[in-house]
């Protein structure tokens, strides 16, 4: 998958647009200009002439063209003449972003695999699953956010023992399974500094399976073009889990970033 043409080691421009509707500026490592659109209006407007070979589902700029967000029922795919694509994707706070990828990137260039730990049957957590009835608002710091938070709702407790320490962590809703976003004493070391991603989801008689082994990178790990949510507080364990994946390596096995 981080390999793909829009895979996270592809991604090479995240460009968000602050400034105010029809106020056209150019994004780094393509053609044409762009603008936001009034608020409450999904995606950008892009700006080109035929020469810059720009193309909104599949027909060619010339002139202004819409280029519908990701939150529209008809989101607009965006190619290019290099074979670079794009898409537009929004926040919380209704901004739009256009997002680059590139399948000749240098990060995909330079890649050469993800580093794991071997299996470890002992990080098979079995945990308990309390339902928190409503949800509760957790602010969750985000690596580019500088100190801001964004409230996520976690529907549950989720708690486990461990060297005879209880421990209870907070999971975000995250399509039809929970995201658990979490560090320990591995980061920065034998692991990404940032911390972990594990999928998780609750068990019919009222459990949650945390294998760790499942661990995974965050898309900040391959791309410094992604903002990734930090792990909250109760999420920072104090001992290692050595467990999962463990940080990207370039062709000479080095780090990558």
């Amino acid at each position: 998958m981080v390999t793909l043409p829009q895979g996270n080691l592809a991604l090479i421009a995240t460009a968000w647009f602050h400034g105010a509707p029809g106020v056209f500026e150019t994004v780094w490592g393509i053609p044409g200009e762009w603008s936001a659109r009034d608020r409450g209006q999904s995606g950008l407007v892009v700006r080109a002439s035929a020469s810059d070979r720009i193309f909104v589902n599949d027909e060619l700029v010339d002139g202004d063209v819409t280029v519908l967000a990701k939150d529209s029922e008809t989101p607009a795919k965006l190619s290019f003449d290099d074979g670079k694509s794009g898409f537009v994707i929004a926040n919380e706070e209704g901004v739009y972003a256009l997002r680059v990828w590139d399948p000749n990137s240098q990060d995909l260039n330079d890649f050469g695999r993800i580093d794991s730990y071997d299996y470890n049957p002992e990080w098979v957590v079995q945990a308990q699953f309390i339902p928190i009835e409503g949800g509760r608002a957790v602010g969750v710091d985000h690596l580019k956010d500088e100190g801001s938070t964004r409230d996520k709702i976690i529907p549950a407790d989720i708690t486990f023992t461990h060297d005879g320490v209880d421990y209870t962590v907070a999971a975000f809703q995250e399509g039809r399974a929970l995201l658990l976003v979490f560090a320990d004493s591995t980061n920065g070391d034998a692991t990404y500094s940032v911390g972990r991603f594990l999928m998780c989801a609750p068990n019919a008689d009222g459990s949650i399976t945390l294998d760790f082994n499942r661990a995974y990178l965050p898309p900040c790990a391959f791309s410094y073009h992604f903002n990734c949510p930090m792990p909250p507080a109760q999420n920072r364990f104090p001992f290692a889990i050595e467990a999962g994946e463990k940080q990207v390596l370039n062709r000479s096995g080095e780090l990558l970033h």
